[in-house]
């Protein structure tokens, strides 16, 4: 507070105005799984694939971690729930409980996935992106990561079991379906069938997760394109095949692969000179729930939106709520908003006061409530071209031969 009385000369700095809204990190990958080195229960930041030797080369994470990577290098936040040093310990006998995991009831930490909720104040963000390949097929792991991804406005990608046929993949979306795909998650992709890979340490072509390779197709668009783009129609790189073929046809609604995307179930896509393409835009609440958001490119366009005000808004927290602090908040929104528009992810949208939510009796309670709404693209699924037959244009045969 400037002093009474001043003889002098002064500056007093007014920190009041609009502020840059910092966008959420959308590609970062949180990875569970077994290891036979490196830390235990902890989150571990992996950037490169010179960070995966610290995995050694038993358990499903180093894998992984290469075939993620194989798609495009992104920031992978990497949990190992094997124990070496625990009571009969066997890394092929990881338990679902042991993924999952909890929270210690005397000492608070987390293990399993619930770790990864612990990221944002170890690193300053979020995974976005879940994947337990080798224990996602379980519908215990499936339905805890699905905890996971709504606690962290992220999305996951889950696996059917290796040897589950095309009617029954689709099956499993019913209530007597014998896998885990029955259920109407807007936050959960359901990937099938598996692909086949080289596998350097077998020498050997195995079966491998779609999960991981779908996570990456998602996290390379976003580096490359933008989070509001869809990461179907990519081809899977680094793969030799899939454990068991899908027919493709792109005009066929009656093919596997549409039967499949039909049923809310993400699948690949091979024809002549196309490579295996990840194909399906849609998370598992299709067809049950017909809202824009049923998009997984949608939902994420959202997510992203919804924590960047937020996380912005913090440094208004606790100022006066006066009209400085309205209009600073409103503003800040509307640029921000503006240059998602500039950016091409959305086609507008807006911040405002709703003077019928924000009465002297919520204001004075210290609560404001703006508004904001904006416009989202989906993706371009279908392409429907009308044909006809114009007889007309015959006449150009006689036009110039007239007399």
């Amino acid at each position: 507070m400037p002093a009474n009385f001043l003889h002098g000369v002064e500056t007093i700095e007014i920190d009041t105005g609009p502020r840059p809204v910092r966008l959420v990190k959308s590609s970062v990958v949180g990875l569970i799984g077994t290891a036979g080195s490196g830390p235990i229960n902890q989150n571990v930041l992996v950037t490169k694939y010179g960070d995966i030797a610290q995995f050694g080369t038993q358990g499903t994470i180093a894998r992984e971690l290469k075939r993620l990577f194989d798609q495009k290098p992104t920031v992978v936040i990497v949990r190992n729930v094997y124990d070496p040093a625990a009571p009969a310990a066997d890394i092929n006998t990881v338990t679902a409980a042991q993924i999952i995991g909890g929270v210690d009831v005397v000492t608070g930490a987390r293990t399993g996935m619930f770790g990864w909720r612990d990221s944002y104040q170890q690193f300053g963000f979020n995974p976005k992106i879940l994947i337990a390949p080798g224990f996602s097929s379980l519908s215990a792991v499936s339905a805890a990561m699905i905890v996971q991804a709504t606690a962290m406005r992220a999305v996951a990608f889950v696996d059917a079991p290796i040897g589950v046929t095309v009617p029954q993949a689709i099956a499993g979306r019913g209530v007597g379906g014998a896998i885990n795909f029955n259920t109407s998650s807007d936050r959960v992709g359901l990937c099938y069938p598996h692909v086949k890979y080289y596998d350097t340490v077998a020498a050997a072509e195995v079966n491998g997760a779609l999960s991981t390779l779908v996570a990456g197709a998602w996290s390379r668009r976003d580096q490359e394109n933008g989070y509001w783009w869809s990461g179907s129609n990519i081809e899977l790189l680094g793969i030799t095949g899939v454990e068991r073929p899908i027919e493709f046809s792109l005009n066929d609604p009656n093919c596997e692969a549409n039967l499949l995307n039909e049923a809310g179930i993400i699948t690949v896509a091979n024809s002549f000179g196309t490579g295996i393409r990840a194909w399906g835009n849609r998370s598992a609440a299709w067809p049950t729930v017909s809202h824009q958001k049923n998009f997984l490119n949608v939902r994420r366009t959202a997510d992203i939106i919804s924590e960047s005000l937020e996380l912005a808004t913090l440094q208004f927290i606790d100022q006066p709520l006066d009209n400085a602090r309205i209009d600073d908040i409103l503003e800040s929104g509307r640029r921000f908003l503006r240059h998602q528009v500039a950016n091409g992810a959305i086609q507008d949208g807006d911040v405002w006061l709703d003077k019928d939510l924000n009465t002297p009796e919520t204001l004075s309670a210290g609560h404001l409530l703006p508004s904001y709404d904006f416009a989202p693209y989906s993706p371009l699924e279908r392409v429907s071209y009308q044909a006809r037959i114009n007889t007309e244009y015959l006449r150009q045969l006689v036009a110039t031969r007239q007399a």
